[in-house]
């Protein structure tokens, strides 16, 4: 037969084990939803800047010489009009 001690060691042993691998598994789990996180925010974050350059090229495409606040000095209605009949 095998000694108490022997027995209480491999007991010992076989807890220590199944706990470390439930430790382990755990923090690479974690390890690996940050991960994922982190790079669904940078694909998040991509895309709003591919809509921000998509906007600032649609905005600079447009014809800039017409000035829509008539708040403004250089304000000119009748540019305005004209701009507008050809937008239809």
């Amino acid at each position: 037969m095998v000694s108490t001690n022997v027995q209480v060691a491999r007991w010992t042993a076989l807890a220590l084990g199944i706990t470390y691998g439930f430790v382990r598994k755990k923090s690479l789990v974690s390890s690996e939803a940050k991960k994922k996180e982190i790079a669904e925010y940078k694909h998040k974050e991509a895309l709003i800047n591919e809509a921000k350059a998509a906007y600032a090229a649609s905005i600079a495409s447009k014809n800039l010489d017409v000035i829509t606040d008539p708040n403004d000095p250089n304000f000119d209605l009748e540019k305005l009009l004209k701009h507008a009949e050809k937008q239809q």
